[in-house]
């Protein structure tokens, strides 16, 4: 548990130095924590949240008291904003962590609070990875933040839907932090080699713009990695050999420990990586769909692009062979989204093994092309009038829905009633494969065609 009293900058106070009273950081500190944003000014990203008249940037300017908690990925700037809210609303900031700390220190934490609401002192309790308390730890805070001891901001890279009990989420305000971009980790990188103060501006070093793309890129939007990461690449120049101390792509590559791999993301090798993954899938060829998967995350692509692609494969190119696999992709998303990397990577390799040993077909593809250009060729034909709407007296007597067959008032609930157009009666547009689960679609037409002109 540590403190730090009001008014103390939240970017300067010594975070390992037990009650916090100590007026700056040690410059033994990482980058990442001498380089922390000392206010909203110096914040850079979640616009979303921080722009003028955005959320979070109103409520801080308003002094707004209200418990909230930060869902976002690791790296994203939780911390710090909670830093600063302490800081601009002059609170007195405690840090708790969930992972060391139990029901014991919460309520010493609580009563100091009460303490300290007597003599007009205001408390933020910053909750570090709150989704790791259990439901009875969580129902501790209920209390204290219904009469406003405390505000409380949790922070989780979990989804609270399912992690923070409903109580607790009820009065609290959800707010959702996301992954720095790679423009936004590039202008923290600058910012810390010009900052003599703090960063490494003291050390008359400078990169090259492709080193600074690449660790930009590399990140994968955690701004800590990021600037941890070119602290050891600061210490790698050589400088007795280089004058100039530059910090080269070559540099970067050996404090990441990864190299840089032919694929430009804005260029031909992109499309040209992408295109031979979306021909494995479909092709069926579960080996080289991983390969290029896997060089596609290597080089740094957006799993979440990754996988928009397999969501339309699973329907364009699979369709209902296997109506599953558009359940698969859609969920691999999803779990995506909820847990990132790199455990995603595990998620998103089992989606690409199914789709690619999926049965193939693009009948659906194909059908709803097939309509679309009739319609653009025949344009709006006539609705034929026993399938029209009919809720008026007037339509009723025009014929509207005159003759309409249900399907459930007739044996095995159907009917054999024409719903196309006259013009294009009898026109097929979905014409399903013989194999996979379009096989019993298939057989199901067929019945379907020869009960057609005798229903009961």
């Amino acid at each position: 548990m540590k403190t730090e009293p009001a008014g103390i900058n939240p970017g300067l106070w010594d975070q390992a130095g037990g009650t916090g009273t100590a007026p700056g950081i040690s410059t033994h500190a990482p980058l990442a924590e001498r380089m922390r944003p000392r206010s909203v000014a110096e914040f850079i990203g979640q616009e979303h949240l921080l722009g003028e008249g955005r959320i979070l940037r109103t409520m801080i300017a308003s002094d707004n008291r209200s418990s909230l908690i930060f869902w976002g990925p690791p790296g994203c700037g939780k911390t710090t904003l909670a830093h600063i809210i302490a800081a601009e609303t002059r609170m007195r900031f405690v840090f708790f962590s969930a992972i060391l700390s139990g029901i014991k220190e919460i309520r010493e934490i609580f009563r100091e609070a009460e303490a300290c609401a007597q003599r007009g002192q205001r408390t933020l309790l910053f909750v570090d990875e709150i989704h790791r308390f259990n439901k009875s730890q969580q129902d501790a805070f209920l209390p204290y933040v219904e009469k406003g001891v405390v505000t409380i901001i949790g922070a989780t890279t979990e989804n609270p839907s399912f992690e923070v009990i409903a109580p607790l989420l009820s009065r609290c305000r959800v707010l959702t932090l996301q992954q720095l971009e790679p423009e936004a980790i590039r202008a923290i990188l600058v910012q810390a080699l010009a900052d003599e103060e703090r960063g490494l501006g003291g050390q008359g070093l400078t990169a090259t713009g492709e080193a600074l793309d690449f660790l930009a890129e590399q990140a994968d939007g955690d701004a800590r990695k990021a600037l941890n990461t070119l602290e050891v690449a600061a210490g790698l120049v050589d400088r007795q050999a280089d004058e100039q101390l530059i910090i080269s792509l070559k540099v970067i590559q050996e404090a990441l420990q990864k190299k840089v791999l032919l694929y430009d993301k804005g260029g031909e090798e992109h499309y040209n990586v992408i295109s031979a993954f979306i021909k494995s899938l479909r092709a069926s060829d579960p080996d080289a769909a991983l390969y290029w998967v896997a060089r596609m995350l290597e080089a740094g692509e957006d799993p979440l692009f990754i996988l928009r692609r397999m969501i339309i494969l699973a329907s364009e190119d699979i369709g209902n062979a296997d109506p599953r696999a558009l359940q698969v992709a859609v969920a691999a998303l999803q779990a995506f989204q909820m847990i990132g990397m790199p455990e995603g990577r595990i998620t998103l390799g089992q989606a690409v093994t199914y789709l690619a040993t999926a049965p193939k077909s693009n009948a659906s593809y194909l059908g709803i092309d097939a309509a679309l250009a009739e319609v653009r060729s025949s344009g709006a034909l006539p609705v034929p009038l026993h399938i029209r709407n009919a809720p008026t007296r007037l339509m009723k007597e025009l014929g509207y829905h005159k003759g309409y067959q249900y399907a459930h008032d007739y044996q095995d609930g159907y009917s054999g009633q024409a719903c196309l157009p006259e013009k294009l009666a009898g026109r097929r547009f979905y014409q399903p494969r013989g194999h996979g689960y379009e096989k019993n679609i298939n057989e199901r037409m067929e019945w379907l065609k020869s009960r057609k002109d005798k229903p009961s």
